[in-house]
């Protein structure tokens, strides 16, 4: 397999960053030196030529933090509060870093409803189309804040690594990069089992790999082996290949574009039939 040949040719890309990625272990204050290398990644990809498009977790986080609560919020109407706070404060973040190398940033908030409806659907298309040849580049989160429904599910949401993976299908991407605290997908749990294999490459996605998934939440994100999992199968049937990778250096990222081998990658494997609304019913998400 040459990697190289693989992602360096990859034009539309969509990069996901968990909560875990964006802030500090010890306090869950953002990491801004993290968050300033991450753009400035991003920005020389544009620089490129190549389209990008971020899902960024961290509103609950970034809020949570704000008003001064200790533990990840478990009631409903707290984590919208907490994601009304975070997510003002989070993009005012970005939008100060990306202005600083001269670079739009948009923020698109979606729920649900977006990707089921069909009217919905085809306006964010549209949306994110008209942005990416505008030069811009959009930043995804779900709306916590008005939105029950993701808030109910988010541990089967896992960390914005299911949304990430339906913009990747939405859009149509090349190549769709996890990145979070884990360098990609093991035979078994590493940290209990020393003879766990990792795996570097993934071809065909079959069940006695899904099954491999084992959740184990942080304090600060919520996405574990089996959401990505999860997120790998939708991406790549949709015709986009994926890679997990760790987020502690996000240089990983001009790692991966060429095509060093780091983290696990998932070819894509696109089915004909695949239809985004059908495909999310049959996942219940």
């Amino acid at each position: 397999m040459n990697y190289e040949e693989l992602l360096r040719g990859k034009k539309r890309i969509v990069i996901k960053v968990g909560s875990s990625t964006l802030t500090h272990p010890e306090t869950g204050a953002l990491d801004l030196i993290k968050m300033e290398r991450l753009v400035r990644e991003l920005t020389d990809l544009r620089n490129q030529g190549r389209e990008v498009v971020l899902v960024t977790s961290g509103a609950i986080a970034v809020g949570r933090k704000a008003v001064g609560l200790k533990g990840r919020p478990v009631a409903i109407a707290t984590k919208q509060a907490c994601a009304a706070v975070g997510q003002g404060r989070l993009m005012m973040v970005y939008q100060k870093l990306f202005g600083e190398y001269n670079q739009v940033a948009a923020q698109i908030l979606m729920t649900r409803n977006t990707m089921v409806n069909d009217h919905n659907r085809h306006n964010a298309q549209n949306t994110f189309e008209e942005l990416l040849m505008l030069g811009a580049v959009p930043i995804v989160n779900e709306n916590d804040t008005v939105s029950t429904y993701e808030l109910n599910r988010l541990e089967q949401f896992g960390d914005n690594d299911t949304l990430s993976a339906v913009v990747a299908a939405l859009i149509h991407a090349d190549l769709l990069i996890l990145l979070s605290d884990i360098d990609g997908l093991y035979t078994d749990d590493p940290n209990r089992n020393p003879d766990a294999r990792f795996i570097h490459l993934v071809e065909h996605l079959n069940e006695e790999l899904l099954s491999m998934g084992k959740d184990a939440a942080s304090d600060v994100g919520t996405g574990g082996m089996a959401t990505k999992l999860s997120a790998a199968r939708l991406a790549t049937t949709a015709g986009a290949d994926m890679v997990i990778a760790n987020g502690r250096d996000v240089g990983v990222i001009h790692e991966i574009l060429e095509g060093k081998q780091v983290g696990t990658l998932f070819l894509a494997d696109p089915k004909k039939e695949f239809r985004l609304k059908r495909f999310l019913e049959e996942m219940n998400v």
